[in-house]
């Protein structure tokens, strides 16, 4: 099934996150805490930690910090309550977004959220506005060039909802939230390692946006990210 091609944002971001380490660092740090203080400290039955534990690794962050951290967050070392909350807004065009945060302020959180949207073109929304226009999904995403049989047989054999290749030749494999591990597991047992693997929000249609308003758009969501307390934005833009 051919898909729209994603794979320029996909290395845009990459290399927005290569500079960004410490802040990188700082996001999982938050995932991790509000992972472990849900689910508790034992990855074998934390799939949430587990998943933020395999972030931490490839974000090259050392073992102890985030034995430290899991720590912190079951209670054998003080630290700060976070929660999470979504907001949910319009940017160019009317393309949707959708920002999850981590926050110890829910307050300072809104007023920085809101004020990004309003100074940058866009408009926060209320909640419910623009959910419904996203899956929430696992996902995992191969570099053109890699054999599409491969993983379409991999990925279908292991559970696999769909197998999408995009016009640059990047294949997407999507799977339900609670079969995410174990159809990455299968792929990788198979040599197949993603460039792009977690669960998402994953945008249902997209907005196509070309031009001026692609820079306005692409300025927006870089200054939604780099907020101190967002974890994750979505959106449904085509650039």
């Amino acid at each position: 099934m051919a898909g729209h091609s994603k794979w320029a944002n996909i290395q845009h971001r990459k290399g927005r996150q290569d500079e960004k380490r410490g802040k990188i660092w700082t996001r999982i740090i938050r995932e991790i805490t509000v992972a472990a203080r849900a689910g508790g400290g034992d990855l074998s039955c934390n799939p949430r930690l587990r998943l933020a534990v395999e972030k931490a690794k490839a974000a090259n962050m050392p073992a102890d910090r985030v034995k430290y951290n899991i720590d912190k967050a079951t209670g054998n070392a003080e630290g700060v309550s976070y929660e999470e909350i979504r907001y949910e807004g319009y940017g160019i065009g009317g393309a949707a977004i959708l920002v999850d945060t981590m926050t110890d302020n829910r307050v300072r959180t809104v007023a920085e959220v809101r004020h990004a949207f309003s100074k940058h073109g866009g408009n926060m929304g209320t909640e419910g506005s623009v959910a419904f226009q996203f899956k929430h999904c696992g996902q995992l995403i191969y570099a053109p060039g890699t054999s599409e049989d491969n993983v379409m047989e991999v990925a279908l054999e292991a559970g696999a909802e769909d197998v999408i290749t995009d016009e640059e030749g990047a294949i997407e494999v999507l799977t339900a939230v609670a079969d995410f591990e174990s159809v990455k597991a299968a792929l990788e047992a198979a040599g197949l390692n993603a460039e792009v693997a977690g669960v998402t929000m994953r945008a249902e249609n997209t907005i196509e946006l070309e031009g001026d308003d692609a820079v306005r758009m692409q300025k927006l969501l870089d200054i939604l990210e780099d907020l101190d307390d967002t974890q994750e934005v979505y959106h449904n833009a085509a650039l």
